[in-house]
């Protein structure tokens, strides 16, 4: 393992869905629950809808309306957020999530949670986890009106909060979110070997992967 250079880093920016959230969740709500909700709703086999939204959802990834709760209530004609309601029961945090935030809060790292989740699930997911305690700063793409994959953002980013990227950690489960972070510049990047816990590890490529967050602050 490698360990991270602490003393050059004091700002930690952290995904919130695959990072510091159990991604099962996710993707049994949008790979599984919806699509049966959809087949129910419009009197479609399961193969039929799968076969109807998997390209729908593929035309949206990495844009803003992919994260976007009004976006696909309107689309798909569903209550996405009572929907997420339904089975909040499966969020949860990644294991040692909790004793990550309260280490970094200790060492008095600044932590900012930067999402692409929008500001109704943010909400839903932040009632069952309450993280809020731990963390310095929430920030929603939706608030700028870009998602992290787009550059616009870490410049909107920059206006809000005053960090120095270089002296920045950031871990997000998102090869293309990683990406635009590193064109940006921030300086230290982690992945996450895997983000849903009931899911296979990931190929994170040229990234460096970490397999569990408490192991990161081990020399902090």
């Amino acid at each position: 393992m490698q360990l991270l250079p602490w003393e050059k880093i004091d700002t930690v920016l952290l995904d919130m869905d695959g990072t510091l959230l159990d991604l099962h969740f996710d993707n049994h709500f949008w790979l599984d629950y919806l699509p049966q909700c959809y087949a129910e709703k419009n009197g479609l086999s399961r193969a039929a809808a799968d076969a109807y939204l998997q390209p729908l959802f593929a035309s949206y990834s990495g844009q803003l309306n992919w994260y976007c709760v009004e976006f696909w209530s309107k689309t798909l004609d569903l209550p996405i957020k009572q929907m997420k309601r339904d089975t909040a029961h499966l969020i949860d945090l990644r294991a040692n999530a909790d004793d990550f935030l309260a280490a970094l809060k200790q060492a008095g790292k600044h932590t900012v949670l930067v999402t692409n989740a929008h500001r109704d699930s943010l909400h839903i997911k932040l009632e069952k986890v309450h993280l809020e305690p731990l963390l310095d700063i929430i920030v929603s793409s939706h608030d700028y009106g870009y998602p992290k994959e787009d550059q616009r953002f870490w410049h909107s980013l920059s206006q809000q909060i005053d960090y120095q990227p270089e002296r920045s950690l950031f871990i997000d489960d998102s090869l293309p979110v990683l990406r635009s972070a590193q064109r940006y510049g921030i300086g230290h990047l982690r992945a996450v070997l895997q983000p849903d816990s009931q899911g296979p590890d990931k190929n994170c490529e040229e990234f460096i992967a970490s397999t569990d967050l408490l192991s990161l602050v081990s020399n902090l």
